[in-house]
């Protein structure tokens, strides 16, 4: 026996592998979807996170003035103010995002 393979087999072989691969791949517009609900779970995580610092902060001060629910609403509500506009701010990034890839998609086809 010699200790070289037969290329032609390997290629027969390689063949094979990339054709049963090629079967397996998944649709565009599931990979499409998965990144949108990505991105939505990122936006809902940077509002209930916001909600949660306001809370912490406000539950804090509260505890150490000792005026319960004064800071607690007020932080709380800063903490949605800030959630919202970081939320805002995500959807523009996506946007910007989604513009300059149609327009480089635009250029492509031109």
């Amino acid at each position: 026996m010699t200790d070289e393979p037969d290329p032609e087999r390997l290629k027969a072989l390689e063949k094979r592998i990339a054709a049963l691969r090629g079967d397996r791949e998944e649709p565009p517009h599931q990979e499409k979807a998965y990144s949108q609900a990505q991105h939505v779970w990122r936006m809902v995580i940077e509002l209930v996170t916001g909600l949660l610092i306001g809370f912490g902060i406000g539950y804090g001060l509260d505890s150490v003035f000792g005026t319960m629910p004064l800071f607690l609403v007020l932080f709380m509500l800063l903490g949605f103010a800030a959630g919202v506009k970081t939320m805002l701010r995500t959807a523009q990034e996506l946007q910007r995002k989604q513009e300059a890839a149609d327009a480089a998609g635009e250029d492509e086809r031109d």
